[in-house]
């Protein structure tokens, strides 16, 4: 596949996995018993202000996988190149950590402990993917493109200065 998958493509993934963990999982575990922090505006200004740096990060990182890496965000529909670029040129992960950064400000706006304790178990269960399946399906796609990058850049903490990579 040389061309980029359809808009209708992008959609229909970023609604099966993201959305569905950031809408739908929360909707079905929100427990309004169960909060934490008092309401404050400023907790209230501090949710929103990580829940939009996670969508900006998030819909860059879609962005670039579209017009880069020519596939979704999927695994059943990869990208045909390593992006590294924009936020991929500080740490490997950064669309994970954008919807990650939309649970954590869910979580803050809606004062949730069941959100708080969703967050945890997403980042555990996407930290032990990516060691075991994604990870080793990189090297297989990519091989020493990816074996450079991986050791140049980190998995979550990023980088003070962006990676720049030699072909």
């Amino acid at each position: 596949m040389s061309h980029s998958p359809s808009l209708l493509a992008h959609l229909r993934d970023v609604l099966i996995l993201p959305f569905t963990m950031t809408v739908i999982v929360p909707w079905l575990i929100y427990n309004p018993s169960k909060l934490f922090l008092i309401d404050n505006v400023f907790i209230d200004l501090a949710g929103g202000i990580i829940l939009v740096v996670g969508l900006s990060i998030f819909a860059y990182t879609v962005f670039l996988f579209k017009l880069l890496g020519k596939g979704t965000l999927a695994p059943w529909q990869p990208t045909q190149k390593l992006i590294v670029a924009g936020p991929y040129r500080y740490c490997r992960n950064p669309m994970i950590t954008g919807v990650f950064f939309i649970l954590i400000g869910e979580a803050f706006l809606f004062h949730s402990l069941s959100i708080i304790y969703w967050s945890g178990l997403f980042f555990v269960i996407n930290t032990v993917y990516f060691v075991l399946k994604e990870e080793p399906d990189l090297y297989k796609r990519f091989g020493d493109e990816y074996a450079r990058y991986k050791l140049h850049v980190p998995r979550w903490i990023p980088r003070l200065k962006p990676y720049t990579h030699q072909l």
